[in-house]
């Protein structure tokens, strides 16, 4: 693998550490990395797999074990994103984005990418993986559909209050939620937000841009309506809410036309 400096010094220096532990029966490294894509903004994505005798105690000590293993600088536990299991973390003293992800070894096969094992204990890490084929991460085009309406009925009451912070996170959310991922489909990648847009599909990138906005009341009107035509457009064959899109871009366009607040 192809990794930055920074990265690969991290990744040489916290291997030997971990694999001190007994109870450790691999660790593997996803992300980016695992990808072949890496750059210096780049995550490190550390997959820790325990023994599972051992894995409660060993989650339980999982502060003081990375602090054994590098420089921790802060971390947090992932439960905003449902993984309890993460631990997010800065390691100094050059500041690194590292995130620890500590599984069973039964556990190990569940997954939605392959990652890249960097050392196991006996092959451990390599039949997990064989013993369970990789989960595809479908993005549910008919969930947007039965929501993006409602969705855009709250963009219009923004709008019309003068809300335009509110405004504002809305067209984000739907860059992250909706217009993202449905790019992303169409371009054959799996659905991850607005990752790497800029690069895997510039083209679509380029039009996104008409959703983004300043604080300006017409501005973001504008880039409200832009979402609704981008995703008219680039939604796939779902059963469409008729009415709701009606109703809704009727409302979207008279509070639009009234001018707000």
């Amino acid at each position: 693998m192809t990794v930055p400096a920074p990265h690969r010094e991290f990744l040489d220096d916290v291997l030997p550490k971990i694999r001190r532990d007994p109870r450790v029966a691999g660790v593997a490294v996803g992300g980016s990395i695992a990808h072949g894509e890496p750059d210096e903004y780049s995550d490190v994505d550390i997959v820790v797999v325990v023994d599972d005798a051992a894995f409660e105690a060993v989650l339980g000590e999982r502060f003081a074990l990375i602090g054994s293993w590098a420089d921790l600088v802060a971390a947090f536990t992932g439960e905003h994103v449902g993984e309890p299991r993460l631990v997010i973390s800065l390691t100094g003293p050059r500041l690194l984005h590292v995130d620890f992800k500590f599984v069973r070894v039964a556990d190990f096969g569940e997954r939605t990418s392959d990652p890249k094992i960097l050392w196991e204990r006996d092959g451990a890490l390599t039949q997990a993986l064989a013993a369970a084929p990789l989960a595809k991460e479908p993005l549910d085009e008919q969930w947007l559909e039965d929501r993006f309406w409602v969705w855009v009925h709250y963009a219009a009451t923004k709008l019309g209050r003068g809300e335009l912070f509110d405004v504002l996170g809305f067209l984000a959310f739907l860059r992250e939620t909706v217009l993202g991922p449905l790019i992303a489909v169409r371009a054959g990648l799996a659905p991850r937000g607005v990752r790497r847009l800029e690069f895997v599909a510039p083209d679509a990138a380029r039009e996104l841009q008409a959703t983004v906005c300043g604080y300006d009341a017409k501005e973001a009107a504008s880039a409200v309506l832009a979402s609704v035509e981008l995703y008219r457009r680039w939604r796939g064959a779902v059963e469409r809410s008729a009415r709701a899109e009606e109703l809704a871009v009727r409302y979207l366009a008279d509070v639009v036309g009234a001018g707000g607040r």
